[in-house]
């Protein structure tokens, strides 16, 4: 018989070892793909609360922003000064809450650009009520560029539109003011 050299060796270890290397390979995998399906699963559950806290900081812009007319269609609003509404939405204690529920889930440049908005407003005072255009565009500005990075935050973050773009769906001089 004849005694066993080093490939007999070397083949011997690479059967022992393959079957644990890819029982070690599978568990990691395993690992890795519940990690990405947690993820995924928490970022699905997060869109939503993020979509709902968005909407509700909006409203009071989509208010100030809608004409009088549309206003004044709603049975509701019949007898109320809308820019009224708006600015106590916006110093109400629910509004506050939920800035504070944004800038712990909204993104870092959706909380930077609502700050930049609402940072705006505070410099503003009680100015904000009779805006020159100029102030007026820079409010839209900004406010353009918070939709802007809620667009991002939700998935479209290779977006060609900029801050602008995303007034004019529903602004009716949004390109007048942006070439003044």
């Amino acid at each position: 018989m004849e005694e066993p050299n080093w490939i007999d060796y070397v083949t011997a270890l690479g059967a022992l070892s393959t079957p644990v290397l890819v029982i070690i390979l599978s568990a990691i995998g395993w690992k890795l793909r519940k990690g990405i399906e947690r993820k995924i699963e928490l970022e699905d559950k997060l869109r939503d609360d993020r979509v709902n806290i968005y909407n509700q900081i909006l409203e009071p812009f989509v208010i100030l922003l809608m004409t009088d007319t549309a206003w004044g269609m709603d049975k509701k609003n019949k007898g109320k000064d809308k820019n009224n509404v708006a600015i106590s939405q916006m110093l109400s204690l629910d509004y506050r809450r939920l800035g504070f529920k944004m800038s712990l889930m909204g993104s870092d440049s959706v909380v930077r650009s609502y700050n930049n908005l609402m940072q705006y407003f505070y410099s503003k005072g009680d100015d904000i009520e009779n805006p020159n255009e100029s102030d007026l565009k820079e409010m839209l500005g900004l406010l353009g560029t918070f939709l802007l990075e809620i667009r991002r935050s939700m998935g479209n973050e290779a977006t060609d539109l900029d801050n602008w773009d995303m007034l004019e769906w529903w602004m009716t001089d949004a390109r007048r003011l942006r070439h003044t």
